[in-house]
């Protein structure tokens, strides 16, 4: 029941009590700056102050909520690409701030080749793969360097820069080009089909064929971009809640330890081209938040 989910919840996570910190979207509002290239969707605050709001660190990664201040059983959902739709933004990742953008290869703005993504793709706030650490299910590669990825497979269409409190379903681990990529299965907590959504088995039970397309979309979706298919881990699976959970919390550590800096400090024996990705993300995050924090962010 939903006492015993959020009393789980509490123990799981903790959520940070700062006044940096967003546990909705209750008061975020999104601007947009400049186009092409150079195109910025940036998140403040509707009241109380005009400082970009990084979706990646601000926003808490258990969902609290708005009326009670309280931390609820649901985890918030970062939205960047919405469904039925193809241009690929991301978290700015290496950017003062992380506002949105899309993302660009060579100068060209990239979108899905494949076509339009049947499902609201985004991430989860406060966690980071880690391009140092090898999961033991992972068939040997290392973390992507980014925020967990988040299929939402709601109703809704979901706009870009929208946090959204959503149920934890399950997890598919894919190998991305050599790195662990792994994607975390969730439904919007006030969707219709929320009530009926526990765990990753209800999703095949009600809602056949899902995962399969879900799966099917990732092992093909750079093909035709001249490149072979994505492979998965664990056999193909998609494992339950608990095993995602287990996912989230590492790399929710993982990020702990970036943000203070404590990553950096401790690869001083990896390869350098490991050592400039971390490089690059801590320096810029720990100068996003160093205006207003003189302590080193918890959650």
């Amino acid at each position: 029941n939903n006492r015993t989910a959020l009393k789980q919840t509490a123990v799981d996570f903790e959520t940070m009590e700062k006044k940096s910190s967003h546990g909705s979207n209750s008061n975020l509002q999104l601007l947009h700056e400049g186009e092409g290239l150079n195109y910025r969707m940036k998140t403040v605050p509707k009241v109380g102050g005009k400082k970009d709001i990084s979706l990646w660190h601000d926003v808490t990664l258990v969902h609290v909520d708005p009326t009670t201040s309280r931390p609820t059983p649901y985890l918030n959902f970062v939205c960047e690409i919405p469904k039925f739709s193809r241009k690929k933004y991301e978290i700015a990742t290496d950017e003062v701030g992380n506002p949105i953008k899309q993302d660009e290869k060579k100068g060209v703005l990239r979108e899905f080749k494949k076509g339009d993504i049947f499902f609201n793709y985004g991430c989860l706030p406060r966690t980071w793969e880690d391009p140092t650490f090898v999961h033991p299910d992972a068939e040997g590669c290392r973390g992507d360097n980014d925020p967990v990825d988040v299929c939402e497979i709601g109703l809704k269409i979901v706009k870009p820069g929208d946090v959204r409190p959503v149920k934890i379903l399950g997890i598919l681990c894919m190998i991305d080009e050599g790195e662990a990529d792994w994607k975390v299965v969730t439904i919007d907590a006030e969707d219709k089909w929320a009530p009926y959504l526990n765990d990753i088995n209800d999703v095949e039970e009600q809602l056949p064929g899902t995962l399969d397309a879900i799966r099917e979309w990732f092992r093909t979706y750079k093909i035709p971009d001249g490149k072979p298919p994505n492979v998965f881990g664990l056999d193909e699976k998609f494992m339950d809640k608990s095993y995602a959970l287990e996912i989230i919390k590492e790399c929710n550590h993982a990020w702990k330890e970036l943000i203070t800096g404590e990553k950096e400090r401790k690869i001083s024996s990896m390869g350098d081209d490991v050592q400039k990705l971390v490089r690059k993300l801590s320096k810029s995050n720990l100068l996003s938040l160093a205006p207003d924090d003189n302590e080193p962010p918890t959650f």
